[in-house]
């Protein structure tokens, strides 16, 4: 196990983005269970409720997942009644995704998960907040250069 209190910032950063997102997602699986959601389902509404209807090929590249998790939890939506699926007018394979009556009620009574946000920025100054992404957005832009160029040392 890494020990977090040692070792080199390089190796820290990493292991903190982590560790903060997967609490902050079991945070929020945490106060969706009662709902039967999970934190992904849970984005999935977030989009068809707040942007409208979406591709769901669209939907694996917002959420940065497999198109065969996107599958399942699409397929577990739609058994649930929360979303529909329509094929593409243009490309019968493409499906549209938009929520339904009982997906926007759902929606409507589902608690505000800010406050997650809230718990683990507030306090912090802006500028170590800044500093924070563009490290990390400049680590993971690398790293996806890497990936495209398949070119490894």
């Amino acid at each position: 196990m890494i020990d977090e209190r040692k070792g080199s910032g390089h190796a820290l950063v990493g292991a903190w983005a982590k560790r903060c997102y997967f609490t902050g997602r079991a945070v929020m699986d945490s106060v969706l269970r009662p709902y039967d959601l999970g934190s992904v389902q849970w984005y999935v509404l977030y989009q068809l409720a707040n942007v409208g209807p979406t591709m769901q090929r669209d939907l694996v590249r917002l959420l940065a997942i497999e198109r065969a998790t996107m599958t399942g939890i699409v397929a577990t939506l739609v058994r649930k009644g929360l979303v529909e699926q329509e094929p593409d007018r243009i490309d019968q394979r493409q499906k549209l995704l938009r929520i339904t009556a009982a997906g926007a009620k759902l929606w409507g009574e589902l608690p505000d998960l800010s406050f997650i946000r809230s718990a683990a920025f507030d306090g912090i100054d802006d500028a170590d907040i800044e500093i924070a992404v563009r490290v990390l957005q400049t680590a993971t832009e690398r790293l996806e250069n890497i990936l495209q160029k398949g070119t490894y040392p």
